[in-house]
């Protein structure tokens, strides 16, 4: 498989951990958009949201869990902002599932 995410997950590729997990992976960006950038993934590869089936439901309570856990030793107790892009109208430009949180800054835009 020649996912990026996977490379880092195995190890091959590395990375600046912030979180780690039996199911779980958490580093800082690369390319940060913001003070705090962190992309959460989980080990497992699933392509994106749309991808998810019954059997990973454990799975994605379990990655909103850390995505908690993440924030407060982030700092973020004034609130984040938490993305997924999913597929290529989204932006998603890793075919692995992840959430981006973005925290530090005060976003303007405003989604609903």
């Amino acid at each position: 498989m020649d996912c990026i995410f996977c490379k880092i997950v195995n190890g091959e590729i590395p990375s600046d951990k912030v979180y780690e997990d039996e199911f779980v992976l958490a580093f800082n960006d690369i390319q940060p958009a913001a003070p705090v950038h962190v992309l959460v993934i989980p080990k497992k590869h699933i392509e994106s949201v749309v991808a998810l089936t019954e059997e990973d439901d454990k799975l994605i309570a379990h990655i909103f869990k850390a995505i908690r856990v993440i924030a407060k030793e982030q700092g973020l107790e004034n609130g984040f902002r938490l993305v997924s892009n999913v597929g290529a109208d989204g932006g998603q430009s890793v075919k692995h599932l992840h959430f981006h949180i973005l925290g530090k800054k005060q976003f303007t835009e405003n989604f609903g």
